[in-house]
């Protein structure tokens, strides 16, 4: 690494390899959200005496609900070209490809499927979930940048970092042109098995012609993970105020309308996704991201406004669980 100019990010995205099963940082990073979601929810739950054993079965849903909807959104919202005639390629999820438009419809789908079977209020579990869902994205992103992915346009910000393991953002400069400071020049090589290794060399004069150069960018993961943790403390704080009083909707609302106007505009520092939005105005994350805010605004407008249910309802269920857990101990 070198910070006079540039971060060299170029990790092994691959934690572990036992036997035929490979563990990668993204996955480890992407439950573990899930792992510390669990007791998050749980200390919600206890301190507005919802008895914690809700939260296996709600995490269950959004697990579900977020694979999937990620899943889905990334085939229809950015690929449907590729699958389209191969769609048991859908199932492939190893392979990459996740959309977080699409994990947050599957989200909401999950919550309310979740609220309606089992006699919750929609909104107040939403109001809830969304902490949950602001530590997931903060490790999501962290995963994304273990694996050089969803990488930022160049930039000479002195906390840019180069990623040569991005080979498809990698630039070929004439050999008369001035490469950026802190470049490196990568030579790819094909393994065996058919994946890609990249090695580096620093640039420290002219490249020859047809050199492939990795570039200082924007570390757009950091940015969008460090927002997921700044929502985090914003809206625990907010519901440690006022946890049963807090008004329906108004954590979920603030929640769609912050995150989302962030994305819109981290969006403008992000190298496109898909060769389509090449040619758009605003790319498909922003496009994405315009009726999100909107839905959020009217949520948090309305929030706390019926005056028949203005904090939204749960099972009040703790002190029952706790009577049950005592009569069977004395048993």
């Amino acid at each position: 690494m070198s910070f006079l100019s540039a971060i060299l990010w170029s990790p092994n995205p691959i934690l572990a390899e036992i036997g035929p099963l490979t563990l990668r940082w993204y996955g480890l990073l992407f439950m573990s959200g899930f792992v510390v979601g669990t007791f998050i929810l749980s200390h919600i739950y206890r301190s507005e005496k919802v008895s914690p054993r809700w939260v296996d079965v709600i995490t269950i849903y959004m697990l579900l609900g977020t694979v999937l909807g990620a899943r889905l959104g990334h085939v229809f919202f950015y690929d449907w070209d590729q699958y389209k005639d191969n769609l048991l390629d859908i199932f492939k999820i190893w392979q990459g490809g996740l959309a977080s438009h699409g994990a947050t419809i599957g989200i909401i789908f999950a919550v309310w499927l979740f609220s309606r079977n089992n006699k919750f209020d929609w909104l107040w579990t939403l109001d809830r979930i969304v902490l949950v869902v602001a530590v997931g994205g903060a490790l999501i992103r962290l995963g994304n940048l273990m694996n050089s992915e969803i990488v930022g346009r160049p930039t000479e910000v002195p906390w840019a970092f180069v990623f040569p393991r991005d080979v498809e953002h990698l630039q070929q400069p004439r050999p008369d042109q001035p490469v950026p400071a802190g470049s490196v020049a990568v030579q790819r090589l094909r393994e065996a098995d058919g994946t890609i290794k990249v090695e580096t060399q620093p640039i420290t004069g002219a490249v020859a012609a047809n050199t492939e150069v990795a570039v200082p960018r924007h570390p757009t993961q950091i940015y969008e993970s460090l927002f997921c943790v700044f929502l985090f403390a914003l809206l625990y704080s907010m519901w440690n105020r006022t946890k049963e009083r807090t008004p329906r909707g108004k954590l979920f609302g603030l929640f769609v309308v912050l995150l989302f106007s962030f994305r819109f505009l981290v969006e403008f520092l992000k190298e496109d996704q898909v060769a389509f939005e090449q040619n758009m105005s605003l790319n498909m994350g922003q496009w994405l991201s315009v009726p999100l805010i909107f839905i959020g605004l009217w949520v948090v407008w309305r929030a706390g406004k019926d005056p028949q249910n203005p904090y939204g309802y749960a099972p009040r269920d703790l002190e029952e669980q706790a009577a049950q857990e005592a009569a069977a101990s004395r048993k």
